[in-house]
């Protein structure tokens, strides 16, 4: 895949800024190593953002990444290295020092308080005030109308909405904001995982205003695992490995194998390969199911099979998995496992009847951030591991380890907060958690969602090895590619219908597209939804 070059403000033939957007502020790093006890997270990293460029920052979980963005705001001194700020080397040693000479980030999950006003967020620690130190509200709205106009959110973002009720989208929009107002200006802006919650909408609105950041000469970094997304914005991509910087690489003359192979040190174009062993076993069996969401549902899973879901966002993928799992009401229709019916609203029953559901969200929905490895591969065999009332805690630690080690989980040990550990490695602990309780059907929504290429690629062999074992499987992905390598079918909805189903040798990017955004929604009936 490549990528055009940009029709405007481009970088000039000789590899530097737009000659109108150059300027003496230009950011870099010059030999960065940070120690963290014995622990080296990056090593003597030398890396230049030049302004009126977008410079992606790839790398696996553990890389060094968020250690790289860090040391760039003022959270982390390095060890040994420097900032050069215009060719000088400078200290940022706080946040504020890091902001007034310009840097700016993005985080992934942005830091909105909830009840007070976007404009109050916008603005938090620097609102005007009147003589005697009086809040001037009459200010605040001025300054945030201007503030809207200026960056094009006029009309797009209610400066009198409450944090709490902001969209993931406007949460970051929020974000935005308060990295280009005030009184310095911004020089670099870094994005970590912006799209991770956006529809397509939104990531096209982030996009553009990327662009137009970029136009105006700032030094934009972007750190994502998406590819496309990367492909579509980077005018550079440098990868990190193990804390080092491997490669930096022209957008427009590099691949994604090559980028693949940087990241992980090995070929990973057999990440999909696996052999094809549905059943004729019927296992999941759900008839005109019906919810507040999802309508006139019906789809059959085999042993041994995977039925990819596809659709767009809204689409009633996320809410059909939930009211499979007991977490939502059935209105009308059924759903059978071997033969038996799935009791509706009672999520446990249907644990008991032997499905899983790994959700979307695994930090809000699955995990018990706070707990154990241990603890939460457990979660749901304590009955199991109960002798009379109590928890035999050896049998506990034996299974929680014994997972741990198949699905190579890495955590120092099993009593390490789940919290502490990577995407991919949080996302192989959920897995864990059902593989301990042997389902019949297990339900993966978004299983890779933010987690680098190298823990997908382990994510995609374990679903190969489960599917091996007879497990039905029905998977939710918003990634096609992912769906088109992993699926036997691929199953699409739209507002809460199916609109088709594809087999596997059927199957494009294209044709999941055309059923995905169908003009006419197709009956349920449609050939291959229910095989």
């Amino acid at each position: 895949m490549t990528k055009p070059p940009h029709p405007t403000a481009g970088p000039d033939p000789s590899g530097g800024p737009p000659e109108a957007l150059a300027h003496s502020g230009a950011i870099s790093i010059s030999g960065v190593t940070k120690q963290f006890g014995a622990v080296q997270a990056l090593s003597g990293i030398t890396l230049d953002f030049p302004p009126g460029q977008v410079t992606a920052l790839m790398g696996e979980n553990g890389a060094g990444k968020s250690t790289l963005l860090k040391i760039l705001t003022g959270d982390h001194q390095p060890t040994e290295g420097h900032i050069v700020l215009g060719g000088e080397g400078v200290t940022l040693d706080s946040p504020a020092r890091a902001r007034a000479a310009g840097i700016r980030i993005i985080p992934q999950e942005p830091e909105i308080i909830p009840h007070i006003s976007v404009a109050e967020n916008v603005y938090a620690g620097a609102l005007p005030r009147k003589s005697g130190r009086r809040f001037d509200r009459a200010e605040l709205r001025r300054r945030i109308d201007a503030d809207l106009a200026r960056l094009g959110f006029a009309g797009v973002l209610d400066p009198t909405l409450l944090g709490s009720q902001l969209t993931p989208a406007q949460r970051q929009l929020v974000e935005i904001m308060r990295a280009l107002t005030g009184t310095t200006t911004a020089r670099l802006i870094a994005f970590d995982e912006p799209t991770s919650s956006l529809a397509e909408h939104e990531v096209e609105a982030l996009f553009a205003l990327i662009r137009r950041l970029r136009d105006q000469g700032i030094a934009i970094v972007y750190v994502s695992h998406r590819m496309q997304e990367i492909f579509r914005l980077a005018d550079r991509i440098a990868v990190l490995r193990d804390g080092s910087l491997v490669g930096v690489q022209q957008a427009d003359t590099t691949d994604e194998a090559e980028l693949v192979r940087l990241m992980v040190g090995r070929d990973l174009s057999t990440m999909f390969v696996r052999q094809r062993v549905a059943t004729d076993r019927l296992v999941l069996d759900v008839r005109n199911l019906t919810t507040d969401d999802v309508t006139d549902i019906s789809l059959q899973v085999h042993a041994g099979e995977v039925v990819g879901l596809a659709g767009l966002i809204g689409a009633g993928r996320s809410e059909l998995a939930l009211a499979l799992a007991g977490d939502q009401p059935v209105h009308s229709g059924s759903a059978t496992l071997d033969g038996t019916p799935l009791p509706s609203g009672r999520p446990g029953a249907v644990i008991r009847a032997g499905l899983g559901l790994a959700p979307e969200e695994r930090k809000a929905q699955a995990l018990f951030l706070q707990q154990s490895v241990r603890a939460n591969i457990s979660l749901v065999v304590l009955g199991r591991l109960r002798r009379s009332r109590f928890v035999r805690r050896s049998a506990e630690r034996e299974l929680a380890q014994h997972y741990t080690d198949r699905l190579r989980v890495r955590t120092p040990t099993i009593d390490h907060e789940v919290r502490k550990l990577s995407g991919g490695n949080q996302q192989k602990v959920v897995l864990a958690r059902w593989l301990a309780r042997k389902p019949k059907v297990l339900i993966l929504d978004e299983p890779t969602r933010g987690i680098d290429v190298g823990a997908k690629a382990e994510i995609y062999q374990i679903i190969a090895d489960l599917a091996a074992e007879g497990v039905a499987l029905l998977v939710i992905s918003s990634e096609l590619t992912e769906l088109l390598g992993l699926a036997d079918r691929v199953v699409v909805m739209q507002e809460g219908r199916i609109t088709g189903a594809l087999n596997h040798d059927e199957a494009t990017e294209e044709s999941i597209l055309a059923l995905a955004m169908a003009d006419d929604i197709i009956s349920t009936s449609t050939p291959g939804a229910t095989s």
